[in-house]
């Protein structure tokens, strides 16, 4: 799998995600990073250190930027720097990130971890018919446990790379992780997650397991 320079994660870019987690709803993206030893193929599985407390699955859409992007205040130029659009995991390692909030310390350790990020196979954006209507699910043991649409974004897709591209130079082969809805829990061991990528020419469907 080809390394990005960098994995751009939004938080809370969902409302009803902020509000299980007891988290206010944001008036700015909430922007964090995973470094590129935090990829992992969708076929490695999932593994973390059990003394780490649990794991949550955050599926997310997730999409690689092909052209650079810096400083872009338009939201529909910023779109054209998407090349192609995939599902992933964010996965964090919730005790650990709660104990380090309540400390005030920055969260890397749960969030950037390596084996912390999970990806599918590249779909091309021309896929994408409409930005803003754009599903997707997850499933962990045949149960849905998460649905996502770009509808409900608290900040559309466009917006969302515009402001990133304020703060963090987008290269090529970068990945921007768009944030989750809500249904997060924790991992157990032989469980078998099928993500779903819906509203585009057909549904483009991936699953990995936790070891």
């Amino acid at each position: 799998m080809t390394r990005p320079s960098k994995i751009v994660c939004v938080g809370r870019s969902y409302a009803d995600h902020a509000k299980e987690l007891g988290n206010a709803v944001p008036d700015r993206p909430v922007l964090f990073i995973k470094p590129p030893s935090s990829l992992v193929d969708l076929t490695e599985g999932i593994q973390w250190n059990p003394v780490w407390g649990d794991c949550h699955y955050e599926c997310e859409l997730s999409l690689r930027i092909d052209r650079p992007l810096k400083g872009e205040t338009d939201a529909t130029a910023a779109l054209q720097a998407v090349g192609a659009v995939t599902l992933g995991l964010d996965l964090t390692l919730r005790d650990l990130q709660n104990e380090l909030k309540a400390k005030g310390q920055p969260w890397e350790r749960a969030k950037a971890f390596d084996g912390s990020c999970l990806l599918g196979s590249w779909v091309d954006v021309a896929e994408i018919r409409d930005w803003k209507a754009v599903t997707y699910s997850l499933q962990v043991n045949d149960e849905l446990r998460q649905k996502g649409d770009t509808a409900l974004l608290i900040f559309d897709i466009g917006s969302l790379l515009a402001e990133i591209s304020q703060v963090f130079s987008l290269e090529p082969g970068d990945v921007v992780m768009t944030g989750t809805p809500a249904g997060v829990a924790a991992l157990r061991s032989g469980d078998q997650l099928t993500m779903t990528l819906n509203g585009i020419s057909q549904d483009f469907i991936w699953t990995t397991f936790v070891k």
